[in-house]
């Protein structure tokens, strides 16, 4: 059920605490830890507390944890000194989404190009 943790879920297993991960911030709704595969510098991952499957599940769903999470985003890249970065949420195994609990890609600290790829 949307909302609800997972027991087959990394990320789900990861707020519990069960696996370990380099957290980086962590609010009453969202935790931040780094990538273990990182393309930037910074490649911080943001998700929500809560499990949903993938963005649009998560904004229609909870539309004020959507916003945690962006906003969390933000304070990511600022604490890590990254003046420009992007936000980048993948939706599904063609688009390369390979955790199927939210998450958004916070990638900073080097030239960015477009498209992404």
């Amino acid at each position: 059920m949307a909302g609800e943790p997972q027991d087959d879920c990394l990320f789900c297993k990861i707020v519990a605490k069960e696996v370990p991960a380099t957290i980086v911030r962590e609010t009453e709704t969202t935790l931040a830890f780094r990538d273990i595969n990182p393309q930037a510098p910074t490649h911080v991952l943001v998700i929500p507390k809560a499990h949903y499957a993938d963005a649009a599940a998560l904004a229609a769903g909870d539309p004020a944890a959507a916003a945690d999470v962006l906003r969390e985003a933000g304070e990511v890249a600022a604490e890590e000194g990254a003046d420009s970065y992007r936000i980048v949420f993948n939706t599904g195994a063609g688009a390369g989404q390979t955790v199927f609990h939210t998450h958004a890609h916070v990638l900073g600290g080097r030239g960015l190009q477009w498209p992404p790829g």
